[in-house]
């Protein structure tokens, strides 16, 4: 675990997506240690109940966030159910791994409905009630793949450039209201998301040299746990191996 400070968030709200495993289920563990209110958004977050402590302070929804129909309205529910909102963190995503000259186009609609519109919508529940408080925190998991391109990865890296330019625009949208609103750009990370990629995965791949999702985890909080005065627009991080 962490060295986080116990009871340093005591009072806050927390929302965040992709809850069940990988940085989700690490940021969600840290929040929760820190004395934070966490609502675990999930397909299935019963896989991260199920690991806490009796009299944890989380809640699940099972959302799918690829439904884009029915995302915002799910979360405003959520802010609902804790009485307002004070940290987001938009963590769910998924990648496609293959050349963009044969990717079919529900495959593209697929990947940017979770990993960018399901945001935009997160954003729109959140954002109201942040500013009606004069406050809030919302960190935009991307990926150093929003900083270049690679190979048969071309939807994935679109998707992630253009949440950081979400980012960017809504950081300075929301700033005369006192929210901040960073993004996070890790390269590789050991999560469960290569395990949905079978064979696609090239078998170079090291998946000992990426960062793990603790690490991931423990970057996040030092952006949620700034203080006021303080600002990380975009924190890069990276393995300290190669990993393919």
């Amino acid at each position: 675990m962490t060295d986080t400070v116990s009871g340093k968030l005591a009072g806050k709200r927390a929302i965040v997506t992709g809850a069940s495993s990988g940085i989700g289920k690490e940021v969600a563990l840290r929040l929760l240690e820190s004395g934070a209110q966490v609502s675990l958004v999930s397909r299935n977050p019963d896989r991260i109940l199920h690991e806490l402590p009796a009299g944890s302070n989380a809640k699940g929804y099972a959302i799918d966030l690829g439904d884009i129909s029915q995302v915002s309205a799910r979360i405003q529910t959520i802010v609902a159910d804790m009485g307002g909102v004070d940290i987001l963190i938009n963590n769910a995503g998924m990648a496609y791994i293959g050349e963009l000259i044969d990717m079919p186009l529900t495959e593209w609609q697929k990947l940017f409905d979770l990993n960018l519109t399901s945001i935009f919508q997160c954003l729109q529940a959140t954002l109201p009630t942040m500013r009606s408080q004069k406050s809030g925190k919302v960190i935009n998991v991307a990926s150093i793949a929003a900083k270049q391109g690679f190979p048969n990865w071309g939807a994935y890296c679109a998707s992630k450039f253009a949440l950081l330019g979400l980012t960017q625009a809504i950081m300075l949208e929301e700033q005369p209201h006192g929210i901040k609103v960073m993004s996070i750009c890790p390269g590789s990370v050991d999560t469960p998301l290569w395990d949905t990629l079978g064979d696609k995965v090239p078998p170079s791949f090291n998946r000992a040299a990426m960062l793990s999702p603790a690490t991931v985890a423990d970057a996040i909080m030092t952006l949620v746990n700034l203080p006021a005065d303080a600002m990380i627009n975009d924190f890069v991080i990276m393995p300290n191996a190669e990993a393919f």
